[in-house]
């Protein structure tokens, strides 16, 4: 059975937002479209093992499962690795599962957040083509993301977005923009909530451009310990369905 996510959603999460005002830590990114300015702490890192997927009228298709790792590699500046493992069910056609594109890339804070200016930072991403294109399972050709993202923290709510500019090769294919926003709250030590707007340039020659939105969940177990959740649609375009369910790992010294 499908969730069904509507404008009460919204508003159910907008009236948690002002009734719990306890801070704790906020965490950014996943499992949102939309990332942060944070590269994290030198030598601290966090590791997600989740799926995503989406459910649109010709089909399905998502991670099962992907496994994304983030190290701060040095001061202001993080490594970024996913290894994917895809599946598509197109409606009509055989399911494949396989190997995904990889996805590589580095956080580079640019400013540092003050109490009049948000961090800002630059995050390009390769996706490197090591699935099999003629199985749907990748695109066949190295795309390139090259985004700028800001964000600013007061009391227990963040907020970040931004956007970019996908190279996206391949036959059939077109280069695409991405722009998202997000604010997150933290509930509590244990809860952090959160909701995101994104709108996407077509990324091929048959699709129309979307916007979209989500709605998620934190559950900090301890303090390096993670349950992430998401659902959203979009609100014009493909009339996508979008799921993220993952567990994060955080460590450190």
């Amino acid at each position: 059975m499908l969730i069904r996510i509507t404008s009460h959603w919204v508003l159910f999460l907008a009236i948690l937002f002002c009734c719990f005002p306890v801070p704790s830590p906020a965490l950014a990114g996943p499992p949102f479209k939309t990332d942060d300015a944070d590269p994290g702490e030198y030598r601290h890192g966090e590791a997600y093992f989740a799926t995503q997927f989406n459910i649109e009228s010709d089909g399905s298709a998502g991670t099962l499962p992907h496994l994304e790792v983030n190290y701060g590699i040095l001061a202001d500046t993080q490594l970024h690795l996913l290894i994917p493992f895809n599946y598509t069910n197109p409606h009509g056609d055989k399911a494949h599962y396989g190997l995904g594109d990889t996805e590589a890339g580095v956080k580079y804070r640019l400013i540092h957040e003050t109490d009049s200016v948000p961090a800002v930072a630059v995050f390009p991403l390769v996706e490197i083509p090591t699935g099999d294109e003629d199985r749907g399972l990748g695109n066949g050709k190295a795309q390139i993301f090259i985004p700028l993202w800001l964000q600013k923290s007061w009391g227990p709510w963040t907020s970040y977005g931004g956007g970019g500019y996908w190279v996206n090769s391949g036959e059939g294919n077109q280069d695409w923009w991405y722009f998202g926003w997000a604010v997150q709250r933290n509930m509590s030590r244990t809860l952090t909530l959160g909701a995101e707007i994104y709108y996407e340039t077509a990324d091929t020659d048959d699709e129309d451009d979307s916007l979209g939105f989500d709605v998620g969940a934190i559950v900090n177990l301890t303090e390096s310990h993670h349950l992430l959740f998401g659902a959203g649609r979009d609100i014009s375009g493909p009339s996508r369905l979008f799921f993220y369910m993952g567990y994060q790992w955080t460590f450190g010294p």
